[in-house]
């Protein structure tokens, strides 16, 4: 497959929108921009149907045949589908204990769960999820992270993160592993504020990048609005060449498609337009902007371009991972009882 005419690409771009439904406003622009995909928070969630109408008309709007739909479906306190219309689900950290007291019965557990998961996404039309999170829980981990993260041990968290990424790719979800090259030492919300982690690089190299490194065969992955001082005293890693491209593509290993995390959040700042491309320039492939706000995806979309050709590549190499995969309630029912069964 070519790349070469990047102005029939996609644009470097993942936007959210609004509500339930795609306004003529927002498919107006969405048709005048073609991303590369949308994300999908609880405000755009209502029933099956409706999520499934909001995607048909998500992808008539836009000239890409292949757009990635996210969403953050990690489980506990994450979950954008969650009661009373879907099932609850378990945080990261639960699987976590389980695997300190019976390692054979969490994989077990965190397999099915996480397959389960991939059905439920892909029955509505969804076929991207923006988990699992590798970061570490160190004692002052923020607890914008918190339960989130598996376990304070590499080794355990490499493990279970990776069960995870497997099951969601073997029934054709993508998984986008979270946040390189590692949140948990920040003792901020990149949300509300910039994170610094002064961390030396021996350290860091041997602990909180370490899942990340075990992960970086995986076909995508997130990065952290965090400044590490040790690799660059300004920049935050979305932002930072140096990170991305010592840490994230040198160190850690990872040559997949890597996304920018929210580039509304207040870690960073300056305009839409401007952390936009200064994301694409630092390395990220694909940026990310989730509030839904018109007036601020206008902005954002001054400031990326179409995909590039090794961007492309990436993209098609992470679509290529999934596995084909059919919905089968019969089976997804079976599973959720195996999966409630080991649970108790």
């Amino acid at each position: 497959m070519s790349f070469e005419h990047a102005k029939n690409n996609p644009s470097a771009v993942i936007y959210g929108c609004a509500g339930t439904e795609i306004t003529a406003a927002e498919g107006a622009f969405f048709a005048a921009n073609n991303p590369l995909g949308l994300i999908l928070f609880s405000r755009n969630i209502d029933t099956p149907e409706q999520i499934r109408r909001l995607l048909a008309d998500f992808r008539s709007s836009i000239e890409f045949p292949d757009p990635l739909i996210l969403i953050d479906q990690e489980g506990g306190r994450v979950s954008r589908l969650g009661p009373p219309g879907w099932r609850k689900t378990l945080a990261a950290r639960e699987f976590g204990l389980m695997f300190g007291s019976d390692p054979s019965l969490a994989l077990k557990a965190i397999r099915l769960n996480s397959e389960i998961q991939a059905l439920e996404l892909l029955d509505l039309g969804i076929n991207t999820n923006c988990s699992p999170v590798a970061d570490l829980a160190w004692p002052n981990t923020h607890e914008v992270i918190g339960d989130r993260a598996f376990a304070n041990d590499s080794q355990v968290v490499s493990i279970l993160a990776n069960e995870v990424c497997e099951g969601y790719l073997s029934k054709g979800i993508l998984p986008i592993v979270k946040h390189i090259p590692g949140h948990g030492r920040a003792m901020a919300d990149s949300h509300i504020e910039l994170p610094l982690v002064n961390a030396g690089r021996n350290e860091l190299h041997k602990m909180d990048f370490e899942p990340f490194r075990h992960l970086c065969h995986m076909p995508a992955a997130m990065t952290a609005h965090i400044v590490y001082t040790t690799f660059d005293k300004k920049a935050p890693g979305t932002l930072s060449k140096t990170l991305i491209n010592d840490v994230i593509r040198n160190d850690i290993g990872f040559d997949g498609l890597l996304f920018s995390d929210d580039i509304g959040m207040r870690a960073l700042t300056g305009g839409f337009a401007d952390r936009a491309n200064g994301a694409l320039n630092a390395g990220c492939d694909v940026v990310l902007h989730c509030s839904g706000n018109l007036d601020e995806m206008m902005a954002v979309a001054n400031g990326v371009t179409p995909m590039g050709t090794l961007a492309m590549k990436r993209f098609y190499d992470a679509r290529n991972a999934c596995r084909p995969a059919f919905f089968d309630e019969q089976n997804l029912q079976s599973m959720r009882e195996a999966l409630s069964t080991i649970l108790g």
